[in-house]
C-alpha cells in the first residue's frame, strides 16, 4: 500500500498550519510548525507568494488530503463519489472521509494520529459489529459498534492518546466509551461537526470542476 515516506511535518509547514499528523508531537513545543513556520526546501524562508485561483484551490485540496491521508487516486474517487450523491458535494466528502474506520478509531480518541490508527486497524485490532475489520477505508453506518481489541486497553500509545482526548471534545455522531476503548455510531456525521481540518471545501469543488 503506498504512503508518504517522508517526514509529515513537512506537510504541516507546507500548508501552513497543524494539519496534526504527527500525534502528541503536534500538542508539544516541538511541533515544526512552531519552530520553523515557513515553507520547507532552500527558498523557504523568502516571503510566501501571494496565491490566486488555482494556486489557492489547489492548497486546499492538498491540505484535506493530506489530514486524511490519503492519495491522489483514492481522494479522487472519494470526490466523485461525492459529486453523484445528494447533497452539497463538499459536505459529502467531508461525511465520507470521516466515516472511513481509521478516522473513526482517531476521533474515538484510541489513536493520536491517523496514521496510528490505520496501522492498529491493518494489524487486526479494530472489531466493527464483532468481526475484525481490517480495512482502513471501510465506510461505518448508523448503529455499528467499533470497538478496540482488549490487549490493547492498556497499551502506553492507547493511554497517551486517551489522556489527550479527555481535553477534547467528542464528536456527535459518535457515542464514545473512552474507558473501554469502544464507540457507537449514533447519526451520520455532518459537515458543521468536523472542526479540522480547516478547509474550504468549495474551493476543492471548483478546483475539479474544472
Amino acid at each position: 500500500m503506498a504512503r508518504h515516506r517522508e517526514a509529515v511535518c513537512r506537510l504541516c509547514r507546507r500548508e501552513g498550519q497543524k494539519l496534526f499528523l504527527k500525534g502528541l508531537r503536534c500538542f508539544t513545543e516541538k511541533c515544526a510548525i512552531e519552530k520553523r513556520n515557513f515553507v520547507p526546501g532552500q527558498h523557504g524562508q523568502a516571503r510566501r507568494a501571494k496565491m490566486v485561483g488555482y494556486g489557492v484551490q489547489l492548497r486546499e485540496k492538498q491540505k484535506m488530503k493530506r489530514t486524511y491521508g490519503l492519495l491522489e487516486r483514492q481522494f479522487r474517487t472519494y470526490f466523485e463519489k461525492a459529486e453523484r450523491a445528494q447533497g452539497p458535494t463538499g459536505s459529502n466528502l467531508f461525511v465520507m472521509l470521516e466515516r472511513r474506520l481509521d478516522n473513526v478509531i482517531y476521533r474515538m480518541g484510541v489513536a493520536s494520529s491517523r496514521s496510528q490508527a490505520r496501522q492498529f486497524v491493518l494489524h487486526g485490532h479494530v472489531r466493527v459489529k464483532g468481526h475484525k475489520v481490517n480495512i482502513p477505508s471501510y465506510l461505518v453506518h448508523v448503529g455499528d459498534d467499533i470497538m478496540v481489541k482488549e490487549k490493547l486497553h492498556q497499551n502506553p500509545m492507547v493511554l497517551e492518546a486517551r489522556n489527550l482526548a479527555q481535553s477534547q471534545g467528542q464528536m456527535p455522531w459518535l457515542e464514545i466509551d473512552r474507558e473501554n476503548c469502544k464507540a457507537r455510531v449514533i447519526s451520520m456525521p455532518r459537515r458543521e461537526d468536523v472542526q479540522t481540518p480547516l478547509v474550504n471545501e468549495q474551493l476543492i469543488v471548483e478546483l475539479y470542476s474544472k
